[in-house]
């Protein structure tokens, strides 16, 4: 009776049923990734404004769409209140000289009673799609997808051919060698500021997009974005690497931040399928990204050490 009832409670077909779900949260996850890759890679940043400005786009846009705001507006005034967020990032630590990490905290902590006043002071607001004509719900996960996958594609392009620009190339070229670039007169501090700037709009637009996902804002929502953004990055690029390796280009690595989004959110469906207990969810989140960020650097330990069991070997020939 047992077993039964332990393969009852583990029907694949729910498993199935749960996945489109899982995949239209990735979605918007993989684009908040896409935030934390810009800061996380781009200028070499681990941004922890991100768990507040998320949370930030997600109590604008409902708040927006309350007082009758066209949902899809409402995403762009969300993006805009991100950049707000991460300019205050970016000078608290270019003007003032505060370390990045700190001054990514020092904000994130002055959102959490910024994010309630926005709210009224209330710790969430329900936007139900029966009421509003929301951009994506999770009523409609077909829909969802669709919406998803549209605004990643589009995302993706803008940030392609905005890297490809000379502002754009000033700030990878910042983000690789600071010193270097700051010899060939790139203003860093500036292309640092635009850069925090420009990653905390992309995480509140997903805010936004959650909220209206799930029908409302909660204050708690971003809490632990950062840790998802960056599992989404590290998978994303392990799993780019074994499919393209070099062949790769910059805008295979920002699809594939996405397709990391997708595949951490089909682990949660997995982990939830399984009846592990829910709270233990960071947890498993943790051994994840540290599997994935452990990944790179042991295989080229091997590869080294293969070279050298090489070169030893051919000095016993000669």
């Amino acid at each position: 009776m047992i077993i039964t009832n332990a393969s009852a409670a583990l029907d694949v077909g729910n498993l199935l049923g749960s996945l489109p779900g899982g995949v239209a949260q990735g979605l918007i996850w993989g684009i908040m990734a896409l935030g934390v890759y810009i800061t996380f890679r781009m200028l070499d940043i681990a941004d922890l404004t991100v768990d507040g400005t998320f949370t930030t786009g997600g109590a604008v846009a409902a708040m927006l769409i309350l007082n009758g705001m066209n949902p899809w507006l409402a995403l762009v005034i969300a993006f805009i209140a991100g950049l707000a967020a991460g300019m205050t990032t970016g000078l608290l630590h270019t003007l003032l000289g505060i370390p990045a990490i700190l001054a990514g905290i020092l904000t994130q902590f002055a959102l959490y009673s910024i994010n309630l006043a926005i709210m009224g002071f209330a710790s969430n607001k329900a936007i139900g799609v029966d009421t509003y004509a929301l951009s994506i719900s999770s009523r409609y996960i077909m829909l969802a997808i669709i919406t998803g996958i549209a605004l990643a594609v589009v995302l993706i392009g803008l940030l392609y051919w905005y890297f490809g620009t000379e502002s754009g190339s000033a700030m990878r070229a910042t983000g690789n060698n600071p010193e270097m670039s700051k010899a060939q007169g790139i203003n860093i501090s500036a292309m640092k500021v635009l850069g925090l700037a420009l990653s905390n709009g992309v995480v509140a637009f997903a805010g936004g997009l959650m909220a209206q996902y799930q029908g409302f804002a909660d204050i708690n929502m971003g809490r632990g974005s950062i840790v998802i953004g960056l599992a989404a990055v590290i998978i994303g690029e392990v799993i780019g690497e074994a499919i393209l390796g070099h062949h790769q280009n910059f805008a295979g690595r920002l699809s594939f931040v996405v397709v990391g989004g997708i595949l951490y959110y089909l682990v949660v469906c997995v982990v939830l399928w399984l009846h592990l207990n829910s709270n233990m969810l960071k947890l498993f989140t943790a051994i994840i990204v540290a599997v994935f960020l452990a990944v790179p650097y042991l295989r080229s330990k091997q590869k080294s050490s293969f070279k050298r069991a090489g070169r030893n070997a051919s000095k016993e020939v000669q």
